[in-house]
């Protein structure tokens, strides 16, 4: 040992026993001690007795709140499965929302079409009213019941025609419907009209 410092051998073999000591000591200090023996005096065993009923009366409480703690998790569990639910609902309602707006969009060019469309319908009336005859000035109930059988020899003697094919003949109360164009005056006929 030159210099009063340990060689490398004697410096390892110091660093093993110390560490062999070390453990020993922690070994002892952690070693399971033996099991206290109960105390027989009457204020010691009373004591030890509110201990042991502290210790039972704290473990039912961890009963209690384990038991609060599965009711918690189950409800838990039943809210998440209600949030997935009213998720999914609410991505239907968002679908179905969309659609709506697409339609509501689409209602511009629908409405264009529908114009065209009464405009057409307006037309075709008015082309298959071309061959209407529309007669003024008969009294009210004159034709009676038949007036199909009123028109038919009236018609051809108010035209001066031989014979005329009616199609369907019907009433129109003109008070009560709005009528377009512009009547025809008829000449004298020897019918009786009003």
């Amino acid at each position: 040992m030159p210099n009063g410092k340990p060689s490398g051998r004697h410096s390892r073999q110091l660093l093993i026993s110390e560490a062999i000591t070390q453990s020993k000591t922690m070994a002892a200090h952690t070693a399971t001690p033996a099991p206290t023996p109960l105390p027989t005096d009457p204020p010691a065993l009373e004591a030890t007795k509110r201990i042991l009923q502290e210790i039972a009366s704290v473990g039912r409480r961890l009963e209690a709140m384990d038991l609060k703690i599965t009711d918690l998790t189950v409800t838990s569990s039943s809210i998440r499965g209600d949030i997935a639910g009213f998720k999914e609902t609410a991505d239907a309602l968002d679908q179905r929302l969309t659609a709506v707006e697409d339609q509501v969009a689409a209602l511009p060019d629908q409405e264009a079409e529908l114009q065209s469309l009464r405009a057409k319908v307006t037309d075709l009336e008015d082309r298959s009213r071309r061959d209407n005859i529309r007669l003024f000035g008969i009294s009210e109930r004159k034709e009676g019941f038949n007036i199909k059988s009123f028109l038919q020899p009236l018609l051809p003697d108010l035209f001066g025609i031989d014979s005329l094919v009616l199609t369907s003949p019907h009433h129109q109360n003109f008070r009560e419907h709005s009528i377009s164009g512009h009547p025809i005056k008829l000449p004298q006929t020897s019918h009786d009209l009003s």
